[in-house]
């Protein structure tokens, strides 16, 4: 009795022993499982009623907004040709004064230089000689159609005498006219009284850009002195490209500021469509009137420009709740229980899920997006806090790695 006593409580000690065994060997696997199971979706994130609340995780809708469009642009502001002197001698000389330096502004008819040259007294002496001698052929004139009305004198002397006359009167004429271009008044000359210097004046109101010359520099016609440009009528081409050309009309309004200093902004209204391309950039110029204070602005800086299109419904969220992770865009939905307010739940997480998502128009703090997956039409969206979740997210996932 006792033998057979003993010999149950050995086979009952070893199947305890085997059953321990096999427990503790499959403790391990469930682990493992368990461990796979909770990172196999690398898209979602947990985090902690107390993680939600430090942080300060706060969710909301897909809404429609009624955002207003823009298109970013490019482009160079200018002044047209017609705005713009460069300011030429119409005859040779020396540079005897220079009046102005790149910068000053100066207006039109103002004196800018002078130059000189000897030259310029010749034409004021044959027009002072030439006086007397129309005088002359005048009487001569009128002496040989006295003549020939009396049948004393030939024909061909009366024709010879009108003839000389007109040579003479047109060659005044033409002395008169290189006198006014000379800039020279020809009523105030006299035999003691020739000018040798002439004044080169400004023929537009501006801004002097560029001095090309010096005192004492020796001109040609061709030669120019200086260039000015007036910037009040500036204005800007804008380089857009052909797909967004429809979006443009006349009349449309521009905001612009400078590329390298984009701290003040500026207006500008288009005025006139390009119709062809600009090289082989595939880009059509768009011509906008600069509005407003042109402080600072000058001919050849480079801008970037946001032209405001028409107001749209489209769904939008708030721009921060949108992150950017390896080139990609994403929002995060809500997939499990979310803590708020005075819910504490300090046992419970909250798991997101990340959502890639394609940008639109910015506008008034909201982005308007399109979903690249699609979620339950009631799925509430990270509208604050974005950033940690994808921050917990990320390194998560480094960890794991490692």
């Amino acid at each position: 009795m006792n033998k057979h006593l003993i010999n149950f409580v050995i086979l009952l000690s070893m199947s305890l022993l085997a059953a321990c065994g096999g427990e503790q060997k499959a403790k391990p696997e469930q682990v493992e499982t368990e461990h796979q199971d909770e990172h196999e979706n690398s898209n979602t994130t947990s985090l902690s009623a107390q993680q939600l609340k430090s942080i300060g995780i706060e969710t909301g809708m897909i809404e429609n907004k009624q955002l207003t469009a823009s298109l970013k642009a490019n482009g160079v502001l200018q002044v047209p040709n017609h705005n713009r002197a460069s300011v030429n001698s119409m005859y040779s000389g020396v540079v005897k004064s220079l009046l102005i330096q790149p910068g000053n502004t100066v207006s039109k008819g103002q004196v800018i230089a002078t130059i000189s040259n000897p030259e310029f007294l010749r034409a004021q002496e044959e027009y002072l000689g030439i006086h007397p001698q129309i005088e002359l052929a005048e009487l001569e004139y009128n002496r040989q159609k006295e003549l020939n009305q009396g049948n004393a004198g030939a024909l061909k002397n009366l024709q010879a005498a009108d003839a000389h006359l007109k040579t003479l009167r047109t060659r005044k004429a033409s002395l008169l006219n290189q006198i006014r271009l000379m800039g020279i008044n020809p009523s105030s000359l006299s035999s003691d009284r020739l000018v040798s210097v002439l004044s080169i004046r400004s023929p537009i109101n501006g801004v002097v850009s560029t001095v090309q010359v010096k005192i004492g520099s020796f001109v040609e016609s061709s030669t120019p002195i200086t260039e000015i440009v007036d910037n009040s009528q500036l204005h800007l081409d804008l380089f857009v490209y052909e797909k967004d050309l429809p979006k443009l009309k006349e009349n449309q309004t521009i905001h612009f500021t400078l590329t390298n200093n984009p701290g003040k902004e500026y207006d500008a209204d288009i005025y006139s469509l390009g119709s062809s391309f600009e090289g082989e950039s595939k880009a059509v110029t768009v011509h906008a009137k600069v509005k407003g204070d042109k402080t600072g602005l000058i001919d050849g800086m480079n801008i970037t420009a946001v032209v405001s299109l028409n107001e749209q419904t489209v769904p939008a969220l708030p721009s921060e709740a949108i992150v950017t992770w390896q080139g990609q865009d994403y929002i995060f939905i809500v997939t499990g229980e979310m803590y708020s307010g005075d819910e504490k739940d300090s046992a419970g997480e909250v798991t997101f899920e990340r959502i890639p998502v394609a940008k639109g128009t910015t506008d008034v703090g909201y982005t308007e997006i399109t979903l690249l997956k699609a979620i339950p039409a009631d799925a509430r969206v990270v509208t604050k806090g974005a950033f940690f979740v994808l921050a917990k997210m990320t390194n998560a996932g480094e960890h794991d790695d490692h």
